[in-house]
């Protein structure tokens, strides 16, 4: 399977005043197309910012990224889906899922009709006209997640989407997100502090350790899809990971 994420001994220090921070080391991964990967480890150890350098809002200080583009304008194929949805208050629903689309070659009825098919896609039809304080929170994320799919980016990046939400919302959107990775076959690169919400969700889950931050494991999910949380086989691969964190070095 073709890999689209390579990252080969990437390295991060920040330095300010004099001083630096050593955020990550000797990080290497290869991810497949289509692949859903979960990144996990405790707060501080590079997650975060291992998206930010995938999405080359960060360069590394040692190492190298390639990201394979299927984009005739070989623009960066990627779009971030951050834990606050980050909408604009006095734009509409729509306008809000069209925004990435302004600086493109589409025209205003092009750009609507592609920001509708995203909302769609996300459960929101109906939505166009109101504005992000008429929605839920979950609803905002919704539309959030439809600004990124809107530009149909060949990877999507996102920041811990579902952390600020109660958990029957979270739960029903992890079950969102799978069905759009099932229908889409967009590879995505999910960051979160849940082990099951990452065995729910993942093809693979690579664990954080340390600081600075190293690859610390990579857990395979082989379960069938779609998945049943109450599952025995799911179950027992969280209390697994669970036990590989605990036995990780701290430094």
């Amino acid at each position: 399977m073709e890999a689209v994420i390579r990252l080969e001994q990437i390295g991060l220090t920040f330095r300010r005043d004099g001083q630096s921070t050593e955020v990550l080391k000797d990080f290497s991964l290869t991810v497949p197309r289509g692949r859903f990967v979960a990144l996990i480890g405790a707060s501080g150890v590079g997650k975060s910012t291992l998206l930010r350098l995938i999405a080359g809002l960060l360069l590394p200080s040692a190492g190298r990224i390639s990201i394979v583009s299927s984009r005739a304008d070989k623009s960066l194929p990627v779009a971030l889906v951050f834990q606050d949805p980050r909408l604009l208050p006095w734009r509409t629903v729509i306008r809000n899922a069209a925004f990435g689309l302004e600086h493109g070659r589409l025209d205003a009825a092009q750009r609507r009709g592609t920001a509708r098919d995203a909302l769609e896609l996300v459960g929101l039809s109906g939505y166009d006209n109101r504005y992000p304080h008429e929605l839920s929170g979950g609803q905002r994320q919704r539309v959030a997640l439809a600004r990124a799919l809107a530009v149909n980016p060949d990877i999507l990046l996102m920041d811990e989407p579902f952390a600020a939400l109660d958990a029957i919302t979270r739960e029903s959107l992890q079950d969102e997100l799978a069905r759009i990775h099932a229908a889409t076959g967009k590879t995505i690169l999910f960051v979160t502090h849940s082990i099951d919400e990452a065995v729910y969700l993942a093809d693979e889950v690579v664990a954080i350790t340390g600081r600075p931050g190293r690859l610390g494991a990579i857990l395979p999910v082989d379960t069938r899809r779609p998945r049943r949380r109450d599952a025995g086989e799911i179950a027992d691969l969280a209390g697994h990971l669970r036990v590989q964190l605990l036995d990780a070095p701290s430094a």
